[in-house]
């Protein structure tokens, strides 16, 4: 879409400032996980209040890796349920991690280009 969008739907995009504390409901090792990550994301300027959410579904998927990597090893038998459980939350974990820069991939892409240099670019001739 061209030119410039109405007010109404022009998003906020004024970024975390300062790391907020990990939500109460968070499993121990999910806030481990938001301790770990919040500074290293608040640094990098690029949450916004609407990605908090996205985090606390990272922190939960890796919350939850960890859990069942923990019954994994305690048990003393194969339990298919686990594993496909594990690998789940692994999946999950690995496309939030992209979403939120934090895998090498993600990291090396571009940054994503406000509106107005986008349409700079589709009037060239490429």
């Amino acid at each position: 879409m061209k030119g410039r969008k109405p007010a109404a739907i022009i998003a906020d995009h004024s970024t975390v400032a300062v790391v907020p504390r990990a939500p109460t409901w968070l499993s121990k090792d999910a806030r481990a996980e938001w301790r770990r990550i919040m500074p290293l994301l608040v640094e990098r300027r690029i949450l916004t209040d609407a990605d908090l959410g996205g985090v606390e579904n990272y922190c939960t998927a890796i919350g939850r890796v960890r859990e069942i990597e923990r019954l994994i090893q305690a048990s003393p038998s194969f339990d298919a349920r686990l594993f496909r459980a594990s690998d789940k939350a692994m999946q999950t974990a690995r496309q939030l991690a992209a979403e939120l820069g934090l895998t090498p991939v993600s990291r090396s892409r571009p940054a994503i280009r406000d509106d107005e240099h986008e349409d700079d670019l589709a009037d060239l001739d490429l």
